[in-house]
């Protein structure tokens, strides 16, 4: 099976500002992910609500660009 990759898929770009849409937390993409059968993912770098220091993957439709 051939699988053709296009790297323009991805919404959000490495090192954007990106809101957290549930909680409105603000950080950095400083990963991505893209995957066959599923939404893209983003690893982003923020401060969370209780102040620390957070480094979670999150769906892209979790996601807006700031």
């Amino acid at each position: 099976m051939s699988i053709a990759l296009n790297d323009g898929d991805f919404k959000l770009e490495l090192g954007q500002q990106v809101v957290i849409l549930v909680s409105g937390e603000q950080g950095e993409v400083i990963g991505r992910a893209q995957y066959l059968h599923d939404e893209n993912r983003y690893f982003v770098r923020y401060m969370a609500g209780d102040g620390r220091a957070t480094e979670v993957w999150w769906n892209e439709s979790a996601l807006t660009g700031d």
